[in-house]
């Protein structure tokens, strides 16, 4: 087993005064690691999908993902990623050029109660939380590619 470190540094200073800051979070017990770079075109496509069963290329066990960073690596253009869970809810967001963009998974469940993304979601109706199914991608124009690295216990 092996420990995953990771540290989000912000440098800013405006007037003289610094107003960045640094966190680290060490993710143990890190059995799996897979970091894949994908070519998306405008059609969407599946780039990671999420269940209870055996781990296989871009499948993961849901309730052992810990960690899972996707960075656009095109220049110019952004990528839509759309997350989908068990409860049919998707939530999707433009991910900029250059851009990167990470999810945890929780410390003991992985992506098995992982978001609720209904029209009156509530992040104190805990139980209405469903598990990461899918990840999709679709590029803005032509084909990007975007990198993905997920962490599994």
């Amino acid at each position: 087993m092996a420990t995953l470190t990771t540290t989000i540094t912000e440098n800013l200073t405006l007037n003289g005064a610094p107003h960045g800051g640094s966190n680290t979070k060490t993710f143990t017990g890190i059995n799996k690691a897979s970091k894949r770079i994908f070519t998306i075109t405008t059609n969407e496509a599946t780039i990671a999908t999420f269940s209870g069963a055996v781990t296989s290329a871009g499948h993961f066990n849901d309730g052992t993902v810990r960690y899972i960073r996707i960075t656009n690596l095109h220049a110019t253009y952004f990528v839509a990623l759309t997350l989908k869970n068990g409860a049919n809810d998707e939530f999707a967001f433009k991910l900029d050029a250059g851009q990167s963009v990470i999810f945890c998974g929780d410390n003991s469940t992985g992506m098995e109660l992982f978001f609720n993304a209904t029209e009156n979601a509530d992040s104190a109706t805990h139980t209405a939380f469903g598990p990461l199914t899918a990840i999709t991608a679709d590029a803005e124009s032509g084909t990007i590619d975007i990198e993905m690295f997920v962490a599994t216990t």
